[in-house]
């Protein structure tokens, strides 16, 4: 790899050697397809168990791709991006940025249903309730005829 990236803790070089199924992982990103806000960047989306990358171990879902045999992914399109993996080769370097621990890249999947602190089970009986204290209290009211 060119030293023209910037290097840091969370950056790392992963090599691979392409297996029969490919490198074993799915990517998304791009300038015309921006997976994170503000963002052009190509991150991993899925790693399949059995294929290279799965087997290798280090790169995981959620991990950007800076460069791939040395080409920078910055500001290209979704498609020339996965041109340059096709045309990578059968050994594969990757410049990686990894996912900080309990930090996303970006979406990783379906967000949690937030839980609510009354379930409807306790409404439906707060709202019995309050219709038989209603019920009640009419009943109780002094009736007038005329």
């Amino acid at each position: 790899m060119n030293g023209s990236l910037p290097s840091s803790p969370n950056v790392v070089d992963i090599k691979l050697k392409r297996g029969s199924a490919g490198l074993g992982f799915n990517i998304v990103g791009g300038v015309d397809q921006q997976y994170v806000i503000n963002d052009n960047g190509v991150y991993v989306s899925k790693i399949k168990e059995d294929g290279a990358a799965g087997l290798d171990g280090r790169l995981h879902e959620g991990d950007k791709i800076l460069a791939i045999n040395g080409v920078k992914l910055e500001d290209l399109k979704h498609q020339v991006i996965v041109d340059l993996f096709r045309a990578a080769g059968e050994d594969v370097e990757l410049r990686v940025l990894k996912k900080l621990p309990n930090h996303l890249n970006g979406p990783t999947g379906p967000r949690p249903e937030p839980k609510s602190s009354v379930s409807s089970l306790e409404i439906l009986v707060a709202l019995a309730a309050v219709a038989v204290i209603c019920g009640l209290l009419y009943m109780r009211l002094p009736r007038k005829h005329f």
